[in-house]
């Protein structure tokens, strides 16, 4: 991967920040004591890969093309990564209210759009578009996820949620919705809307991006 220099630079990516960042990240990974030429490695890897969460959404061949890597550090990584996924999903279930896509977006991204194969989750809502829920209901391959629509409805009335988002990753690398995505998207929005159950926008993700369905005019924005 190289970079284009006409590009503007993310300020997380400058560079002073990916040393500040490959030094801390040399912390976790080996304590105090990493040698220089250790933190420059991982400078490399962040550069490359495009950040820190990119870097931990990376499969271990992926990083291995850019850098050789100890065992110990690849099982660190790992664990950094699971973490990262983890206090993601922590925070689509803390009590909050859904204000727009872009209040969640991310956080479905830090949880979903590393993993190597396609999944699928539903945001729920109460009628004050509280959070109730956020859960995984179907994992697929490399490049499908079989969602089965009977599902989505018969968790929304065990939830008796009044509006949902849903949420998809592509391992591809494209945050772009497919011609699929957007049949199921208008397919769900219409069975749910005969229980009263709106859906207020289908998000794709990926390490480094997220696309709203609703924002590009899919489905009816929230008011």
């Amino acid at each position: 991967m190289t970079r284009d220099s006409s590009q503007k630079m993310d300020p997380a990516n400058s560079p002073m920040e990916l040393w500040s960042t490959a030094r801390l990240l040399a912390c976790c990974l080996g304590g105090t004591a990493v040698p220089p030429q250790d933190v420059a490695t991982l400078r490399r890897l962040l550069w490359t890969l495009g950040g820190y969460e990119q870097t931990l959404a990376a499969t271990p061949a992926r990083l291995e093309t850019v850098a050789t890597l100890s065992a110990d550090w690849h099982v660190k990584l790992r664990a950094l990564a699971v973490l990262s996924r983890r206090e993601a999903a922590a925070r689509l279930s803390w009590p909050r209210s859904y204000t727009d896509s872009r209040s969640v977006a991310e956080d479905v991204r830090r949880h979903i759009g590393g993993l190597q194969r396609e999944v699928f989750g539903v945001l729920f809502l109460d009628t004050r578009h509280s959070f109730i829920v956020w859960e995984l209901l179907f994992q697929g391959t490399l490049g499908r996820a079989h969602v089965y629509a009977r599902e989505v409805l018969r968790r929304a009335l065990e939830l008796n949620a009044a509006a949902v988002v849903l949420a998809h990753n592509h391992p591809s690398g494209s945050a772009e919705p497919s011609d699929t995505d957007v049949r199921l998207t208008l397919e769900l929005r219409d069975l749910l809307a005969r229980l009263e159950v709106a859906v207020l926008d289908h998000i794709v993700v990926t390490p480094q991006a997220t696309t709203s369905l609703a924002e590009l005019g899919w489905l009816e924005p929230l008011r």
